[in-house]
């Protein structure tokens, strides 16, 4: 825990200067992570970049690798532009992803690879992006009976705690 809150001193430390004078970065998408999450190289340093406002299915949940799948083509080695308002626990910056002119976090929705997460979602208009995409059943849509991601990383962290026990 200690380490935890360290690390996320020091990423926060380290990007404060990016985020004291501009709330756009422009950088080459160096790697991505998973469906909701990637490594923009922006001046010769990896910033991660959590997109805002949707929740990927987890890599070892279903539809969690396609779902990096699709956002590794849409951003992949392509320039982009963040829109950056803040930072999470984890030091992630926060924000919304353009490749090559492309809203990323809207088009994870529009494909069925992500859920509008509904705790930080303040565009309503990815409600209607997810509403098209569950009608087609697209991406995670296919399903019989998706599990959001915040639903199951508490199914798992229940199951760690009735190890425990």
């Amino acid at each position: 825990m200690k380490f935890k809150l360290l690390k996320t001193l020091v990423a926060t430390a380290f990007f404060c200067p990016i985020l004291a004078f501009s709330t756009e970065l422009h950088g080459t998408v160096i790697g991505v992570s998973d469906g909701d999450t990637l490594t923009l190289l922006v001046e010769q340093k990896p910033v991660k970049i959590r997109l805002t406002e949707i929740d990927a299915p987890e890599k070892s949940q279903a539809f969690g690798q396609k779902s990096k799948q699709s956002l590794s083509e849409l951003c992949f080695q392509k320039d982009a532009l963040v829109v950056t308002k803040k930072s999470d626990k984890y030091g992630r910056l926060l924000g919304r992803i353009y490749c090559d002119e492309i809203d990323a976090n809207a088009e994870q929705i529009r494909r069925g690879m992500a859920w509008v997460y509904d705790k930080y979602v303040s565009d309503n208009s990815l409600y209607a992006d997810q509403d098209e995409a569950r009608d087609a059943k697209l991406g995670l849509w296919a399903d019989d009976n998706p599990q959001a991601p915040w639903d199951w990383r508490q199914d798992k962290k229940n199951k760690r705690k009735q190890i425990i026990q």
